[in-house]
This record gives structure tokens, sequence and C-alpha cells, in this order.
């Protein structure tokens, strides 16, 4: 199931990993709780699982580091963050600056270390971990990870290159993932779950609701074809509480719609992947507000942010604390903090059949991988920002007067008449409609104003959140 022939490895590379049977009987005799299991667990309770970004060069310091974060806040699931050598399949070079210069690595290179290094990674802690990477070709680095024991493993077609790489044809990547899913529907069938996370944060810069969901229904649809039977489907915090809590509601609505009832579906928000303030107080507000926009959409999982943000790689101490402040976010303290369940549920109309007339003419074809790579060719799927030629980028975001996110102009994607102008109106007038941006900013001012939109949170107070109390039981935000 991780041979040549389900996920292309080359014989040498094979012959590095345990074989199948090893394999299934270490995933299965694992004595901890998998991914699945946690999540199930958090699904029932209602409180979503918290879990932190990490991941260093040395084997060491990985492991320092991850019992660090286990003791100080004790997170329900762990990260290895991977690489960017290994993300970009340079495992040479990856192995190289392990043995020269660990430090100099922004993530840890989990193939050079090999899989009993991952095994050990994984006995050290009680939480499971999950692999978080960025590559559009994962397939050597997911076997290294199932081999570790690891039972969660992040990323897409989509997901993991247009927002990423600058020329890796989408047709490439899709075919990569495809053979990472159908390894998963392999082991799914012998007995061992592992959970696929998909990130719906693609660009983290103005990624409106409908194109996230979309991708990742999209990604999710793929990978249940292969075999997947579980999919956590990640939703990045835009900022405004009404429409993040409708997007985050949305995905089990979507997944009902859209994917076959055998298949769990978890949602997953990640807190606000955006510009953070620099002031340590106000970046604790934003992470408190983000586990509030997580419990009130019914997240699953949260993935935490810190303090430290906007100053770089955050270490083990900052860590701790944005999952403290999490937690305080889910806790029953907070109990009388309610929505305008109206407005949450207008915009959940809104964002599902936005996201429909994004999907609906690709899940009805026969052969999904094509039909996305020709979407995107064409503009019907786009990605604001990205860092691709394969992906059009013609889609431009703004935020309304509430900071909520639209479309200001929607390129190629096919939305109807209805959707246009809706978002139009929703911007006082100034969106464009089919890619017109006639009545609104252009140039200069357009960059400046979008500029500000990216610059949501760190240069303005988070006052505009909050309300008085009153005299009501419940604060109504």
């Amino acid at each position: 199931m991780l041979d040549q022939d389900v996920l292309g490895l080359t014989p040498e590379e094979a012959a590095e990993l345990p074989d199948s049977r090893e394999l299934v009987q270490h995933l299965t005799g694992l004595a901890k709780r998998t991914v699945p299991e946690v999540l199930r667990a958090a699904d029932r309770s209602g409180t979503p699982v918290v879990q932190p970004r990490c991941g260093v060069g040395g084997h060491r310091e990985m492991l320092s580091l991850l019992r660090s974060l286990e003791a100080g806040a004790a997170p329900g699931i762990l990260s290895v963050t991977i690489d960017s050598h290994t993300r970009l399949r340079h495992f040479d070079t990856a192995a190289a600056t392990l043995r020269e210069h660990p430090s100099h690595l922004n993530g840890y290179p989990l193939v050079a270390h090999g899989w009993r290094r991952g095994r050990e990674l994984n006995a050290s802690v009680t939480a499971p971990l999950e692999v978080r990477h960025g590559s559009p070709d994962a397939r050597r680095l997911f076997a290294v990870s199932v081999a570790s024991g690891i039972t969660s493993f992040e990323g897409g077609g989509i997901s993991y290159n247009l927002p990423y790489s600058k020329n890796v044809p989408l047709e490439r990547s899709l075919r990569a993932w495809r053979q990472v899913d159908r390894a998963c529907g392999e082991l799914a069938r012998a007995g061992v779950v592992v959970d696929r996370e998909l990130f719906g944060t693609l660009t983290a810069v103005l990624v409106p609701p409908s194109i996230s969901l979309a991708v990742t229904l999209l990604e999710a649809a793929a990978a249940v074809a292969e075999g997947v039977r579980c999919v956590s489907i990640a939703y990045p915090q835009g900022g405004e509480i009404h429409q993040d809590v409708a997007a985050l509601r949305s995905i089990r609505a979507l997944a009902a719609r859209h994917l076959p009832p055998h298949v769990e579906v978890f949602p997953v928000l990640h807190q606000f992947m955006g510009v953070f303030p620099a002031e340590a107080d106000r970046a604790e507000a934003l992470i408190l507000y983000g586990a509030l926009s997580g419990r009130l959409g019914g997240a699953t999982k949260i993935i935490n942010k810190t303090c430290q943000e906007a100053h770089g790689i955050p270490d083990a101490e900052a860590n701790v604390r944005g999952m403290r402040t999490t937690a305080l976010g889910l806790s029953r303290l907070l109990d009388f903090v309610a929505l305008d369940e109206d407005r949450v549920a207008e915009e959940a109309h809104w964002i599902q059949r936005e996201v429909s007339e994004l999907v609906e003419p690709l899940l009805g074809g026969r052969a999904l991988h094509e039909e996305i790579d020709r979407a995107f060719r064409a503009g019907r799927l786009d990605i604001p920002f990205s860092a691709s030629v394969h992906a059009r980028s013609e889609v431009v975001p703004k935020r309304d007067a509430s900071g909520a996110l639209r479309y200001f102009s929607v390129g190629g994607l096919p939305f109807s008449r209805a959707v246009t102008d809706r978002n139009k109106a929703l911007l006082g007038g100034s969106g464009g409609h089919n890619g017109s941006r006639s009545g609104g900013p252009t140039g200069t001012r357009l960059i400046e104003e979008i500029t500000r939109d990216i610059d949501h949170f760190a240069d303005r107070d988070l006052d505009r959140v909050r309300q008085p109390l009153g005299q009501e039981r419940t604060w109504t935000i």
C-alpha cells in the first residue's frame, strides 16, 4: 500500500519503509488514540480540540518542543511542521542541512530523519500527531509519515500547489495527491483510518469563504473517490464573526449535500492567518476572538495562533500562551456570548449558494481531476493573490463596512446575477460585475483600500467587535 504501484515510490524509497503487514500492525496497535478518534470525541463533547503549529530541524529539539507544548497546555493534537526543502522534494538538501546546520531548517525534515525517529516523536507524547507541510507532491513524505504512526496528513492537489508554487502544473499535483488518497483508501480497507485535512486557508489573504469551501469540498470529493473515509475541512478565520460562523456551520451542510454519508467530516478553524497585531495584548484579543468564532461555528478543531505572529516563528512559551487563551475562549465562562442568528443564517444561505454555483458544474463530470484543471484554466475556479501561473488571480476581494469579505470583482467565476448583485450592494454599490470595476475605486486607490483590508487587525483596534453588556443575559455581537 506504500509501494511503487500505489504511491509511485522508487524501489529504493520503498525498501526504506516497513512492509505493509508490519505497518498495519503498528498503526492498529498504537498505544494511544488516533487523530480520527480524538476528533470524534471532540465532536461528541461539543468542545473543539486545540492544535498548535510547531516544527524545528533537530530531532532532540523536536522531541523537547512537543513535550513542552504538551506539558504546558495539553493540546488534543500536536503538529509536525515540515521544512521547506522536504516540501519541495529536495531531500538531499534537507539531509545535508540537517547534518551541518539543523537550526537553519524551518521545520522538521521527516524524510531525512526517517520513520524510526518519527515513531520516537509519536511515542514521546500522549497527543496524536499530524503532519503539516505545503508540498504539491507529498507522496514520499506521506509514506514516511504513516510509517511513523502518524494518523493525520494535511494538504491537497489544489491547496498545496496554487498558493505556494509558481509553476507546478495543476494536473501534476492533482495526480500526486490522488496517489496519496489512494494509499489512504488502501489503509482504510486494512482497518486504519487516516484523517485527511484539507487546507482551505489557501493564500491567507482576503480569501472569500465560498472560494475556501469550494476548493476544500472539491479536494474532499476527489479524496473520497479514492477511498478516504475521514476528512477535516479547514476554513480560515476571515475576521467578521457572523460570516465566519456561517462558513463553519456550512461545512457540514455542504458535505451532506455533496459527499457520501459514510464519510466522517470535521470542520476546522484556522485562527486568523493574516497580518497580526504587533502588540501582545491585542494579539491575544484576536486569538480569543478566533476561539469564540470556532466555538460558535461548531468547529471540531482549532489551529491556534500566538502573540508573536507579527515578529517571526513563535517560541514554545508563546505557543503555550496562545493555546491557553484559546482554551479560555472555549470555556463555559463565555456562554453568555450570542450572535444575531438571523444574520448568521442569511450569510450561510449565500455562502452555500456561492459554493454550489462553483462546484456543482464540476462534480457532475466523470473525471473530477480533469474538470478541476479545466476550470482553473478557464477562470471558473480561481484563487486571489495566488503565487502560481496556473491560477488567473482575477478575483478581487474586499471587505464591506462590517469587515466581511465580499467580491469586488468575480473574474471568471460562474456566479449568478443574484450573487454578484448582492456582493456589489454590500460593498456600497462599488463592486464589479463579471470582472467589471466601473463605478468603484481603481488603480492606486483600489490598492490602498485592499491594503487596508489586509491590515484589518493590524492597524485598527478591536473595540468594534465588543459591545456593552447592558442588562441582558446574553451578549450579542
